[in-house]
């Protein structure tokens, strides 16, 4: 009688052995899941960016555009380098920046739908430069730090609007969408001035990327570089403050100074991607939440993947606005425009039902 009760018991065992060893495997692959998305995208975007040096006016081979770039002597591939090349790396670096842009402040704010755009941190941003350079034309070349001061007051308003004994999702978003609406109409009534600065500013800010340079690639790897650098130094925070406020500080965090510090960051990505890639709103409200799909809602992975998938969107959508109407252009800000509104209503309904 012992002896199958013993086989019992062991054939039990095995089965429990190897039942845990299916669930480590299974853990194992949930990790490696993000990780391989991360790394897809990268290659993904490489691909884009790839496929966007060859498309256009001027159309080469992988081969023409490789050899070409090595050797220096084939004339296309040189109009190439010296025109489509900085407006490629633009149209990413400011992807990038706005992306993680909104990621960040829906994490200070703790509200999905947050968004430099949609708040009016990146109207403010192009309202505050286009004001001071049609005052100042001399000013011109000092255009990102004035929309980096823009973005930093629309920010100031939002949440000194909309903070009442703390923060209020909704309030923070019917504030924002009010200055963004503000700083917009009186951006627009610039275009009447007749200046010929307000029209080179309007260009600067507009998101069509024509004619960008490598002193704006410099300018914005700059910049933004630092943002980039600074917001994963600060993805343990963000995490944070997903916890009540409470609760955050009784982990040690300084919850004012860190919110203060990652919304610094926040609108100078924003403002630097404003100033030079021009106004592009639901860039920082779609990708995070395809990232958090994706990857899951931790910074460590999700502000990589923002950065990413940001630059991978905001090239896709110039060059389809480049090509699908050649010669006429489609602005890139129109494109997202198309995705991000019904992108917008979907998330509202969503929080409505959320509340319920």
């Amino acid at each position: 009688m012992n002896k199958p009760m013993t086989t019992i018991e062991t054939g039990k065992g095995n089965g429990g052995s190897a039942a845990t060893g299916a669930t480590a495997k299974g853990r194992r692959r949930s990790k490696a899941k993000p990780y391989g998305m991360l790394i897809a995208t990268a290659l993904l975007l490489a691909a884009l960016a790839l496929i966007s040096a060859m498309t256009g006016s001027i159309k080469v081979s992988s081969g023409e555009l490789l050899s070409g770039l090595l050797s220096g002597t084939n004339e296309q591939v040189e109009i190439i380098k010296d025109l489509r090349f900085p407006r490629i790396i633009v149209s990413m670096l400011s992807g990038a920046a706005l992306a993680v842009s909104g990621a960040l402040l829906q994490a200070v704010m703790k509200n999905a739908l947050a968004e430099p755009g949609i708040i009016g941190i990146s109207s403010g941003a192009g309202l505050v430069s286009i004001t001071v350079v049609t005052m100042f034309p001399m000013l011109y070349f000092w255009s990102p730090l004035f929309s980096v001061l823009g973005g930093a007051f629309a920010c100031y308003l939002v949440y000194s609007l909309s903070w009442r004994t703390g923060l209020s999702p909704l309030r923070l978003i019917l504030v924002g969408i009010a200055i963004n609406a503000t700083f917009t109409g009186l951006g627009q009534s610039f275009n009447y001035r007749g200046s010929y600065a307000v029209t080179s500013v309007n260009q600067a800010i507009s998101s069509i990327f024509t004619m960008k340079t490598w002193e704006d690639v410099h300018i914005l790897g700059l910049f933004g570089g630092i943002g980039l650098s600074l917001s994963l130094l600060l993805r343990s925070w963000c995490n944070m403050l997903a916890f009540n406020d409470e609760t955050a500080r009784n982990l040690g965090l300084r919850v004012m100074r860190v919110r203060l510090l990652i919304s610094a960051v926040a609108v100078l990505l924003a403002s630097v991607a404003t100033a030079i890639g021009g106004l592009i709103m639901f860039v920082g409200l779609l990708v995070p939440h395809i990232g958090r799909a994706l990857v899951g809602s931790s910074y460590k992975l999700l502000i990589p993947f923002s950065a990413i998938g940001g630059a991978l969107l905001v090239l896709a959508a110039d060059t389809i606005g480049r090509t699908v109407l050649a010669p006429a252009e489609i602005p890139a800000s129109i494109i997202m425009a198309v995705i991000g509104g019904p992108f917008l209503i979907v998330m509202l309904k969503r929080a409505d039902r959320i509340h319920k």
